[in-house]
């Protein structure tokens, strides 16, 4: 029986989803921890990638088991992870549906707080700098949705196949005071790094580094600069994915507030 596992996990601790030899990340241990309870091992598929220290509000895999998941096995799976890895949803499926590849759209939050605050470290990211020109910022983000290529914000473009990304929404919003700022986008599929290396770009137009000619010229050209910086890590969550036969809002609930802050109490830029 195949199953999609509709799970969370908070970033900061870990090298990514990935599994790599010899660090942490979040494949590794579930499939850990998997293999424990079903005395088995046990091969998962994600729903895609996510950087070291990039959250993930939503989240799904797959695996294939030769064994009925109770809401008792859920429980016990919950009480053996550590505390930022919560599997909400065991969800059996017909046929062989693949978590990556049946995907259609993925969507990314990103968090940005402009004074220092203890209490938002590792859930945003702290950019010093009160002065961004905001509007210049929503000029760039307005370009997004009308280019596919985005071989020009990958940092190592020619380890895929293409570089195409069909940006379905990308909009910019700003706390009332100012203070705190929220970069959504959502495409069919996203390149290493690209979310984070499009907010680098953001932030240099917002500094006065870069104009958005400038910006749009990557769109366009599909060169890739010698130097990207992306942004801070800790400031992304992969936030919602979506299958033609799956179609259920992230259950984790302090994101959520996150984001009903952005819609209740700030504005659009």
């Amino acid at each position: 029986m195949r199953y999609f596992f509709h799970i969370a996990y908070h970033g900061t601790n870990y090298s990514g989803w990935q599994k790599h030899p010899g660090v942490l990340n979040v494949q590794e241990v579930l499939e850990t921890t998997l293999g424990k309870l079903l005395k088995t091992v046990v091969n998962i598929n994600g729903c895609g990638r996510t950087d070291a220290r990039v959250h993930a509000s939503q989240f799904f895999f797959h695996a294939d088991i030769d064994q009925e998941l109770s809401d008792e096995f859920l429980f016990r799976l919950n009480k053996i992870l550590p505390d930022d890895i919560a599997v909400f949803e065991i969800i059996p499926m017909q046929g062989l549906p693949h978590a990556r590849f049946d995907a259609v759209q993925r969507s990314y939050d990103y968090f940005i707080h402009t004074y220092k605050d203890p209490f938002l470290t590792n859930f945003s990211s702290l950019y010093l700098d009160p002065k961004l020109d905001l509007d210049k910022m929503k000029s760039a983000v307005a370009l997004l949705p009308l280019y596919s290529d985005y071989r020009g914000f990958c940092k190592m473009p020619d380890r895929n196949d293409h570089t195409i990304c069909n940006v379905s929404s990308a909009s910019l919003f700003v706390s009332n005071n100012g203070d705190k700022i929220r970069f959504q986008i959502s495409a069919n599929r996203f390149l290493s790094k690209m979310v984070r290396i499009i907010i680098g770009r953001l932030l240099d137009i917002g500094e006065g580094k870069m104009s958005v000619d400038e910006f749009e010229h990557h769109l366009i050209s599909r060169e890739t600069p010698k130097i990207i910086i992306p942004a801070y890590p800790q400031g992304l969550y992969l936030s919602k994915v979506t299958y033609p036969y799956l179609d259920i809002p992230p259950a984790t609930t302090f994101t959520a507030m996150l984001k009903n802050a952005v819609d209740a109490d700030w504005q659009a830029v």
